[in-house]
């Protein structure tokens, strides 16, 4: 299967309200972010065991971890949750960054120091999400 399909699988499986939410948020990222490289994770390790919601990850950027070691891994991904939808933009090195910049403007959403997160697309004000995804991707591309 390829990620396309495993993508399209995945949001087929959602609920009707949060399959429109999710595929019009996946086509707007990709509209911003045309040439990014594509990622399914479905939530599984590798014992098939679920230990995180799925995620459609775009971009790629080399995650460093305290002991020094590395991984390719996504720069931006979103994931369908209980309450809503997460929009994760990774590797960010400052983890105020996203709440000092961009909470106060982004609308009716959680913002941590890698997350934002929201129950709709129209509690939120997609032309900040979609400067925090720009952004998030040009500091991340830097490394």
């Amino acid at each position: 299967m390829t990620t396309k399909s495993e993508i399209s699988s995945y949001l087929l499986s959602l609920p009707e309200l949060k399959h429109a939410e999710m595929e019009a948020l996946h086509k707007h990222i990709l509209k911003i972010l045309p040439k990014a490289k594509l990622w399914f994770l479905d939530g599984k390790d590798e014992k098939g065991k679920v230990v995180s919601n799925p995620n459609i990850g775009y971009g790629s950027q080399t995650m460093k971890y305290a002991d020094g070691t590395t991984k390719k891994f996504y720069q931006i991904g979103i994931s369908a949750n209980t309450s809503g939808i997460s929009v994760y933009i990774m590797g960010l090195e400052d983890k105020k960054y996203l709440i000092q910049t961009y909470g106060d403007s982004i609308g009716k959403a959680a913002v941590t120091g890698y997350c934002i997160k929201f129950k709709k697309l129209k509690d939120i004000n997609l032309d900040i999400l979609e400067r925090a995804i720009l952004d998030g991707v040009k500091q991340t591309s830097k490394k």
